[in-house]
């Protein structure tokens, strides 16, 4: 049904709600793969009324309150819920009825017969695959060079918005860019919010004192409210009203996350592990551009949480003893998606080729990353054996194949010029 609606496989139209009335789609949103609707910043009209929110599907109408979407402010903004079955009217937390799109008569018997092939065939071929590797060695590594630098440059969008945002200070770009990748995807958002709320010079005042480095972070986090039984919890939470009132942080509206996310990766841990790196380091920005070796960056990002975290995965919730270092895959995340970056994008926006070449070098350095992108390419013989070459092929599936660009493709103009 995502796909469906996605793509717009449901007719030309003119289509109408389940109550009858007008629908015109301007735009059907964008997939949320995290937590919340299914899609998000979708544009409808119904009948004279234009409405900008989100979508919501279900198989049956009636999942919506098995799934108490109702109780969910994540779904406070929905538009239009569209259903397989409609077999009963649904009403948000306000008492209003859900403009409902009943979707099935809209789609195509042929769409649904070609689906269902493709599920019980194979699984997603390259369209290529059979070429491959189409390229000797030395092809490969020109074209896995430029792919990763289209993937750098990208990133380095985002770094000049930073830069312009910190006014030209480079370690508020550098805490910036560290935050937001310690939040992963899901809680991405949530901690840029937090490092863009509490300025370097306020870490530079605490960085000696671990818990209000956590107190901080873990209250703009939106994590220490309410009342807790234990002690430590207590005092953070203590110890973040004394500084919120003192340095009159603004308060964050974004929730943390926790769906489908490993104990390790819970935002409590990530942010205590984020604390730990900034009582380690003294200036993030001069050790990742003074640094020669990429060890003594790594070995700074090797850090352990408080003792209270021994034993706990969130506030207040006592499990049994388990060692919250940062893991080798973790500080790896760290050095290809902050360091990097923040590297390649130093040396381009200030004209300096030396710190592009260093990122590139130490790229090679990192291990390769493993994920369903490069096992495919791996599968066909394409060499994954360093992050350089696990970020080009991420670049490849993500930037030409899902879009189809096979005619901007190294390996697509190979295989079209092959006899």
């Amino acid at each position: 049904m995502q796909f469906i609606w996605q793509s717009r496989f449901i007719g030309n139209g003119p289509y109408h709600t389940s109550d009858g009335k007008l629908l015109e789609v301007y735009a059907p949103g964008l997939h949320n793969f995290n937590q919340g609707p299914d899609f998000i910043n979708a544009r409808i009209k119904v009948d004279d009324t234009e409405w900008a929110g989100n979508i919501e599907l279900h198989i049956n109408a009636s999942d919506w309150y098995k799934h108490k979407h109702e109780q969910d402010p994540n779904f406070r903004n929905i538009i239009l819920h569209i259903v397989w079955v409609n077999d009963q009217v649904i009403f948000d937390h306000l008492g209003k009825s859900i403009p409902c799109f009943w979707i099935q008569p809209y789609v195509s018997s042929i769409l649904l017969d070609r689906y269902s092939n493709l599920m019980l065939g194979n699984a997603f071929i390259k369209p290529c695959h059979h070429y491959l590797p189409a390229m000797n060695h030395l092809q490969w590594l020109s074209w896995k060079e430029r792919l990763v630098i289209e993937r750098l440059e990208k990133r380095t969008h985002k770094i000049l918005q930073y830069y312009q945002l910190a006014k030209h200070d480079w370690e508020t770009v550098s805490w910036w860019l560290l935050a937001a990748n310690m939040g992963l995807k899901v809680n991405e958002s949530l901690f840029e919010s937090v490092a863009q709320s509490i300025p370097v010079r306020i870490l530079a005042k605490h960085k000696n004192q671990i818990h209000q480095l956590e107190a901080m972070f873990l209250g703009q986090a939106n994590l220490l409210i309410g009342a807790f039984e234990e002690q430590y919890p207590t005092m953070l939470q203590r110890e973040y009203k004394h500084l919120q009132k003192k340095y009159q942080f603004r308060k964050l509206t974004i929730q943390p996350a926790y769906l489908r996310m490993r104990p390790a990766s819970f935002p409590t841990i990530r942010l205590a592990q984020l604390a730990s790196i900034i009582q380690n380091i003294d200036h993030l920005f001069d050790l990742f551009k003074n640094s020669n070796h990429l060890s003594s960056v790594k070995e700074k990002l090797i850090v352990c949480p408080n003792d209270y975290w021994l034993y706990h995965y969130q506030l207040d919730h006592l499990c049994s003893y388990h060692e919250k270092n940062m893991g080798q895959s973790m500080v790896n995340s760290i050095l290809i998606n902050t360091v990097i970056p923040l590297l390649y994008g130093y040396g381009s926006i200030m004209k300096e080729s030396s710190y592009q070449e260093k990122s590139m070098n130490w790229l090679m350095q990192i291990k390769a990353e493993q994920n369903r992108f490069t096992k495919e390419w791996v599968s066909y013989q394409i060499a994954n054996q360093s992050a350089f070459d696990s970020q080009a092929l991420i670049e490849l599936s993500k930037g030409y194949c899902k879009e189809k660009r096979c005619l901007e493709c190294a390996v697509g103009v190979a295989i079209l010029g092959c006899k």
